[in-house]
């Protein structure tokens, strides 16, 4: 779930350059759906105007035409005429008037005689990676007046350029693999001065088929076999499964694949595996693990002799890495050099780097023999520098200047290092794999999507190579479009147009008006925000505080309103839209609510039985139900159209044991118990629970008092800026029989609502709210609330019934309720102290300084409560700072008291998860200022050894499964108005929230809302 984020999260730049709905995510349009005098038509009055291609073109290009025509169809209901023309050709007027030309540059015969004749200047592409144009052009041939030319650099810039306009014309790059229907027209035109596209941003923009099981596999077992699988391995991940694949990565703008590889071999399950990702147009590759294109382990277990250790078996091992090459040398390919150990394990201790090295050095001779060739630079390498392999590079190993680093993320989403300065010039350059699913410590994430970072690896020229490992692929449908999306063209993206993504994704896959895709993606961003907070997998029932600052009942509200906003859209939509919506939308925010709700249910059932609240049992019931939903929502997604995704939710995610990272076996109920309703507690009927704590009035109780017994009475306090406003007192039923109560104060600047009521084994609980007229209290003063509780009309019928000496359901609880009138000067901005603490988005700051052309700069999207900042621009010289130095951001906040803390104050920054990258001799830091005080610096990631992070990363309550990592500095402030300076230190760091403690600071996952501001 969503899962796993940084600030290039959501949001691309769109233009809307015509009439009618085109909706173009991350590329300029040219697409209009009404004639103007500068438009070419694609289909007019019902005609389509005919495509023409040269017999001569490359085949993945032939096949993409097809594609073409069949979604022209797909949107206007016409298909145009598709032909091979032979150039030179007697006479081109048998095709009509105007026409569309497809073609490659210096493949393409018949495009080649169109740049000939009309001297079209093709210059911005010409020897380009990957680049296109398209525009008008006037007698291209003889007997053809105007033809739209639709010209690729290479291969798949000629099919970008079609899959380009076959979005813009209403086809979404998921019709197939989300169901999205096109968007109909009845005519379409193109703009004259066409669309281009220059080099992409990464050069090989992969997705990494990881983890597949049991989603992927079982669903491909029943969708693309008779259920045997291939001969040797059982994988149903046959090239009917693939040719769906390579497709939908050509139109997401992808260009490489590391293929599925727990129980499958690519090269080995089906014959035409490779061939037909060569005739796509498609790079393959396989994974860190997986030397030479073999599937390791997988086919060296079946095939392989001896142990995969090079130190004792090199020979064997030798032989199959060339078996590997001779299986790929015909195909375009991204070759994997290095090893790790059986198990994807680090290799034997203290002969990594030697044995390393040589392994190196055989494979690339291995490359030079079977290719033929003298100069093995010309063959593509990447070598992942994954866990202890980084380790082995950064303790001197020699690797080639040619093979591209691909330095990996922790799994998490947090880069473990990027390219320095030095080492920027590489030949080979660098790139970054990443991970939206991962199987590993602290836990599995694998069921609903999270989120991604990947602007700094732009900044940092680590564009060679993208990978995203995306597990089963769906429900990652979004986040694996925009990753390849933003490697495409990272240059339309900016701090200030995030959002503008899942609007025009929303807008293109639905169909929807402005409103409602605002609304859309309303959801999807809070969504996210929830699932990056802390990952489903890693969610039990105490996470969320379920007594301080309502923080589990704000997050489950916010939950359901995403519910209801996704519910209303979803049952508007027209049925043929549907089933995408609840793929896309529906699904994962229902999901992600019934998890949540199961869990927090089942929290406040075991708090309200400690509390002796017969209401345990209803949120018993509670889980017991959203347990039973969990299913039925599964049950629901596979059988949308008809079983289409039968097991593509098969992934259990219900209570993962406590300190183990593999998925359970099976989904389990949450811990919850039950309370013996139908017995009178032994302190009576009613139970009073103020609020903040786990406590219960009257009677004994560990929360009630450091003693656990012969507490006294409960007090509460509030002031005028409590972020919430009021207080609020729990009155509930301990026992079977019912009874009313009243609420009393002894002063008038109370507010009680309600102030009486009944409750009964139906309404098992009541909230009582108290509001204060300020206006009314002078200082400190103190309110003394009576809760009457006295038996109903039937109590006496019950009584007779009972045994001598049951307790009465008549209570009464004395509440001190003390209000402490705290006042700001009237000439203060700024945030003031409440509830004993001042909390502060980071965004939120009253100055913010320039220093060196870097500027603290709002990432929205990012954070757990609301967004974060962090200087900017990245990259560059890598500058750094001392304190006092560099860029700063202020805020300004009033104190009432430090008396707590004698005179301290603990200023907790709370950064976004990050490693050194840029290596542990730059770790991580920042700085704080009080005023004109000493500023104290923090340097907060501490360094690790090879192939291990650094301490504070792991565990259930390490930074990466808490998504923060929280940074507390003590400073003696005393009461009145403040500033509180950050300095940077180093470029990376991403600060989210500020909380300044002084005493008051309760337990919370999320920490206390953000404070009043004046």
């Amino acid at each position: 779930m969503a899962a796993r984020y940084r600030w290039v999260s959501l949001a691309l730049f769109s233009l809307l350059a015509f009439a009618g709905s085109v909706v173009a995510i991350g590329q300029p349009t040219c697409v209009a759906f009404k004639s103007s005098h500068s438009t070419f038509p694609v289909v007019q009055n019902r005609k389509a105007t005919p495509i023409l291609l040269s017999p001569d073109e490359w085949p993945g290009v032939q096949r993409t035409a097809l594609d073409f025509a069949s979604d022209i169809e797909q949107v206007t209901g016409v298909k145009p005429a598709l032909k091979n023309v032979t150039s030179p050709h007697p006479s081109y007027s048998s095709y009509g008037s105007s026409v569309i030309i497809v073609g490659t540059l210096g493949k393409s015969s018949l495009i080649d005689e169109v740049v000939n004749r009309t001297k079209l200047d093709v210059s911005s592409i010409q020897g380009k990676w990957e680049a296109f144009l398209t525009q008008e052009v006037a007698n291209p041939l003889p007997g053809i007046k105007s033809a739209y030319v639709m010209i690729g650099a290479d291969k798949r810039g000629t099919i970008y350029s079609l899959y380009d306009h076959s979005e813009q014309f209403g086809v979404s790059p998921w019709y197939w693999w989300a169901d999205v229907p096109a968007t109909k027209h009845t005519e379409l035109f193109v703009d004259s001065s066409g669309c281009s596209h220059g080099v992409p941003t990464v050069k090989y923009r992969a997705i990494f088929l990881n983890d597949e099981q049991p989603c992927l596999q079982n669903w491909a077992f029943g969708k693309f076999t008779n259920g045997t699988g291939a001969p040797l391995t059982g994988s149903p991940f046959n090239h009917f499964f693939y040719t769906k694949l390579f497709e939908l990565i050509l139109r997401l703008r992808g260009n490489y694949l590391w293929p599925a590889m727990w129980a499958s071999g690519f090269g080995l399950d089906d014959p035409l595996n490779q061939p037909m990702a060569d005739w796509y147009g498609i790079v393959m590759g396989t994974s860190h693990e997986e030397p030479l294109m073999r599937s390791t382990p997988v086919e060296w277990d079946l095939l392989g002799t001896g142990p995969w250790d090079y130190s004792v078996n090199a020979q064997n091992i030798y032989n199959y890495w060339v078996e590997g090459a001779e299986r790929s040398k015909n195909y375009e390919n991204m070759i994997t050099i290095g090893m790790r150990g059986a198990g994807d394990l680090p290799l034997p201790a203290g002969e990594g780097i030697p044995l390393l090295e040589k392994a190196i050095k055989d494979q690339r001779g291995i490359l030079m023999s079977v290719f033929n060739v003298t100069d093995v630079t010309t063959i593509p390498q990447v070598w992942t520098l994954y866990k202890e392999v980084q380790g082995y590079y950064d303790d001197g190993m020699q690797v080639p200047d040619d093979v591209t680093l691909l330095w990996s993320d922790d799994n998490w989403g947090n880069i473990r290092r990027y390219p320095l300065v030095s080492e920027r010039n590489r030949t080979g350059g660098a790139g970054v794999y990443y991970h939206v699913d991962y199987v590993g410590q602290p836990r599995d994430y694998k069921w609903i999507t999270t989120f991604e970072q990947m602007s700094a690896a732009v900044a940092r020229d680590a564009t060679r190579i993208w990978v995203l490992n995306v597990g089963d692929l769906k429900p990652y449908e979004m986040h694996s479009e925009f990753f390849l999306t933003y490697a495409w063209d990272a240059d339309r993206w900016t701090p200030t147009n995030i959002g503008s993504f899942v609007h025009s994704w929303a807008k293109r896959e639905f169909d929807l008006d402005d409103s409602d895709a605002a609304e859309v993606a309303g959801i999807i961003h809070n969504l996210t925000r929830h699932n990056a907070r802390r990952k489903p997998e890693l969610m039990n029932s105490t996470i969320y505080s379920l007594t301080n600052y309502r923080e589990a009942e704000n997050v489950l509200a916010e939950l359901q309103s995403l519910n209801v906003s996704s519910t209303r859209i979803y049952n508007k939509l027209p049925s043929h839209i549907q089933p995408a919506f609840f793929q896309l939308v529906y699904h994962p925010v229902h999901a992600s609510l019934i998890l949540t709700h199961m869990y927090i249910a089942a929290g406040l059932n075991n708090l309200h039985a400690w509390q002796g609240r017969v209401s345990a049992n209803d949120y018993l019931a509670q889980v017991e139900d959203l347990f039973e939903q969990d299913y039925a929502l599964e049950l629901d997604y596979h059988g949308i159209l008809d079983g289409k995704w039968n097991h593509m939710m098969d992934q259990t995610h219900v209570t993962y044991f406590p300190d183990y990272w593999q998925e359970p076996q099976v989904n389990s109920m949450p811990y919850v118990t039950k309370v013996q309703s139908k017995k009178m507690p032994r302190n009576g009927a009613m139970r009073i629970i103020p609020e903040g704590t786990q406590g219960a009035w009257p009677g004994d109780n560990i929360h009630n008092c450091p003693a656990g017994y012969g507490c006294s009475d409960p007090t509460m306090t509030i002031d005028p800026y409590v972020p919430a406003g009021n207080r609020y007192v729990d009155v509930a039923l301990g026992g079977i029989h019912g009874f009313d109560f009243k609420v009393t104060s002894n002063v008038s600047w109370v507010k009680i609502s309600p102030s009486s009521g009944s409750l009964s084994t139906d309404h098992p609980d009541q909230r009582v709210f108290l509001d204060v007229d300020w206006d009314k209290v002078n200082g400190v003063e103190a309110a003394h609330l009576i809760f009457n509780a006295t038996a109903p009309t039937q109590f006496q019928e019950w009584r007779s019934v009972v045994p001598p000496g049951y307790p009465s359901p008549t209570v009464v609880v004395s509440v001190t309720l003390i209000a402490n009138h705290t006042v700001v000067p009237s000439d203060f901005k700024g945030f003031v102290e409440g509830d004993g603490t001042v909390s502060i988005e980071a965004a939120h700051a009253a100055r913010n300084t320039t220093v060196k052309g870097l500027t603290w700069t709002e990432l929205p999207g990012l954070g757990r409560t609301l967004s974060g900042v962090t200087p900017w621009p990245r990259g560059g010289d890598e500058l750094n700072f001392t304190a006092g130095t560099g860029p700063s951001i202020e805020y300004d906040f009033y104190l009432f008291n430090t008396v707590a803390r004698g005179g301290n104050v603990t200023v907790t920054t709370l950064v976004s998860p990050a490693l050194n990258g840029l290596g542990d001799d730059r770790p991580l830091g920042i700085a704080l200022q009080v005023d004109d005080g000493e500023a104290q610096t923090k340097y907060f990631v501490p360094s690790a050894t090879a192939g291990n992070l650094p301490e504070g990363w792991d565990g259930m309550d390490g930074w990466v499964s808490n998504s923060i990592i929280e940074l507390p500095m003590v400073f003696q402030v005393q009461p009145g108005a403040h500033t509180l300076k950050v300095w940077m230190i180093e470029p990376t760091v991403v600060v989210q929230k500020i909380i300044i403690d002084t005493g008051g600071v309760l337990p919370s996952y999320l920490g206390p809302p953000e404070s009043i501001r004046v």
